[in-house]
């Protein structure tokens, strides 16, 4: 999704308290970035991902998914407010609910591209969720329907043809790479 961006600096309390204007926004380094919406083959694929992700993490009862407008809070000074289209939060995280932004990274935050994406906004995402804790980035390029899976030791891109695997954070947790472009 390519921002809109403002050049105004505002904190990630303005950016909660700000009037509902029916836009989905982000916050880097202090910036209000207006997000454009996603089209309708995004939507499906980020069914694809969160429906079985969602099943396994509550069957085993391993912490909580998390939608498109939950917003982390992955900087300050200025405030950096990140919103994956899909998170996952271990239980050991998740501490009480709050009405602000999530205060820190998930453990896995899933991206998926969007036409109007640009490789320097993917990579600037991605790299801000490794440096602020997040343990997985699985970047979904439905182009090329393919996974890649970002970690601190490296990236591996898996194909149709390859499973997705939750790891060690996701103890056995597996998605055909496939099934999340199906239609």
């Amino acid at each position: 999704m390519t921002a809109q961006r403002s050049s105004t600096i505002i904190t990630a309390e303005e950016l909660l308290r700000r009037p509902d204007d029916g836009f989905r926004y982000e916050l880097v380094h202090g910036e209000l970035r207006q997000m454009t919406p996603s089209g309708y083959p995004h939507g499906v694929i980020v069914v694809n991902v969160t429906a079985p992700l969602h099943h396994h993490v509550r069957t085993h009862r391993l912490g909580q998914i998390c939608a498109a407008e939950t917003g982390f809070r992955i900087g300050r000074d200025p405030d950096t407010v990140r919103a994956p289209d899909v998170a996952f939060v271990r239980h050991a995280r998740q501490g009480e609910p709050s009405e602000g932004f999530y205060e820190g990274a998930p453990d896995l935050a899933v991206e998926v591209l969007s036409p109007s994406d640009t490789v320097f906004e993917v990579e600037e995402k991605v790299a801000q969720w490794l440096r602020s804790g997040c343990s997985i980035v699985w970047v979904v390029n439905p182009r090329q329907r393919s996974v890649a899976v970002h970690t601190a030791e490296g990236v591996r891109v898996l194909t149709e043809a390859g499973t997705l695997d939750g790891g060690d954070l996701l103890p056995g947790f597996v998605l055909p790479v496939g099934e999340i472009f199906r239609w």
